[in-house]
């Protein structure tokens, strides 16, 4: 069983991600963390040394490697994985994929309370008045992709342990 979690950032796909793995004694993986690992630099490195088609590309090289292993686990994605290439298909295929759906005002209250935006690249250059327009546009962009999930959660007003018990629940 492979379990994908997918969202917009800042949508608790790692935090989610580990409590359940914890709760089924499973392999957690952020895909971020292993393209970081494989790569041997970070996310933002990669973003400026060789730009974002090298790291989608590279991204969707992982998701498969991962994919098409026999492995159990847990897989938080980024959040742009399920909109590029045929991400979607190949999560689908294999995978149970789950969508953690928030609305754009929680996702700007999320995004626009984290204190160190480098970490994000997508959101770092971006001022806090201007995230909200930016975050509308992604998720426009975005949605579709998403809503390609063969679940798809609302997570507005529910705890991040609640989340997981919905999710544990539809797996059962």
């Amino acid at each position: 069983m492979k379990i994908i979690l997918l969202g917009y950032m800042a949508s608790g796909k790692s935090t989610i991600g580990k409590k359940m793995a914890k709760e089924l004694q499973m392999t957690f993986i952020d895909l971020d963390d292993y393209i970081v690992k494989q790569e041997n630099l970070s996310i933002i490195e990669i973003f400026k040394s060789k730009g974002e088609i090298y790291f989608r590309k590279k991204e969707t090289i992982y998701l498969e490697e991962l994919m098409n292993n026999n492995e159990k686990f847990i897989l938080a994605l980024g959040g742009g994985t399920p909109c590029y290439g045929n991400n979607m298909e190949i999560i689908n295929k294999i995978g149970i994929s789950f969508y953690l759906k928030y609305s754009l005002q929680n996702i700007y209250d999320r995004l626009s309370r984290v204190k160190n935006k480098i970490t994000r690249p997508l959101i770092s250059n971006i001022s806090t008045d201007k995230l909200k327009e930016f975050i509308a546009k992604h998720l426009f962009e975005r949605s579709p992709f998403y809503e390609k999930a063969k679940h798809i959660i609302i997570s507005d007003n529910k705890t991040k342990k609640e989340i997981a018990k919905e999710i544990l629940g539809l797996i059962n």
